[in-house]
């Protein structure tokens, strides 16, 4: 392979409770720890692996959001990308915008493989790459649990509820990962500061022919309801008549 294309989000880090703004316009974000999404780092780390085994000549690094996105771009190179690109747009966008914009960015670029995590954790949408390879008009394998480069194909293993299912599909392909595949590598502050004279192109939707317009909106964000305690019961009688008393039975 030539290039390997890795598409990156900017979301709130995992170990950070998510707090749903007052007005119910979103979540707040303000002095939150931001990360890349954990699934895009597993992908990311995929590539970086097949380029070292001599299977690939480029990584590249993408994402689409604000300018504080580079950010993560800039750990995605330290990690070993070669270079990245932002797609900078200030509002969040859904799936079918990701796949036209980073669309836009394999026709420019045409790399072999696109890798990307199954899903982000912010909206746990899972459609971007999908709608990527249908748009692309390529073939694509979800949530990989291992990826094998045979020439010019791709043996992907995904797990199932019946087991492991394996897959093989031409290149060029679009591959999204799960959590299963690899243990991202530790950032080391040589490559921290190596990172900072990596290139980093910047810019936008409107540059790249794609229009922002979404045709699915959110009206509205909301809390999960708190849990109710629960209530001890002696015996399977009294556990009976509680549930009747609740109207659940």
């Amino acid at each position: 392979m030539r290039k390997i294309m890795v598409c990156v989000k900017r979301v709130i880090d995992y170990n950070v409770r998510v707090r749903v703004k007052p007005d119910g316009a979103g979540v707040v974000t303000d002095g939150v720890k931001m990360s890349i999404n954990p699934f895009d780092e597993i992908a990311l780390e995929e590539a970086l692996r097949i380029k070292e085994r001599g299977e690939a000549e480029e990584v590249f690094a993408v994402s689409l959001g604000p300018d504080d996105a580079q950010q993560q771009l800039r750990t995605a190179l330290a990690m070993g990308a070669d270079r990245a690109v932002l797609v900078k747009h200030d509002s969040a966008v859904g799936p079918q915008v990701a796949a036209a914009a980073f669309l836009a960015l394999v026709q420019k670029e045409t790399p072999d493989l696109v890798l990307m995590g199954k899903q982000a954790i912010d909206d746990d949408a899972a459609q971007t790459g999908q709608m990527l390879a249908a748009l692309w008009d390529r073939p694509q394998a979800s949530a990989a649990s291992k990826v094998e480069v045979k020439g010019e194909t791709l043996v992907v293993t995904r797990e199932v509820d019946a087991g492991l299912e394996v897959n093989e599909i031409d290149l060029p392909g679009v591959v999204t990962v799960d959590l299963r595949l690899n243990e991202p590598r530790y950032v080391k502050l040589p490559d921290i500061m190596k990172a900072k004279k990596k290139p980093l192109e910047v810019t936008d939707l409107g540059s790249l022919g794609v229009s922002a317009e979404e045709p699915v909106k959110v009206l509205k964000w909301e809390p999960p309801a708190q849990r109710q305690k629960g209530v001890m019961v002696a015996d399977a009688a009294e556990l009976v008549a509680a549930l009747k008393n609740k109207g659940l039975i």
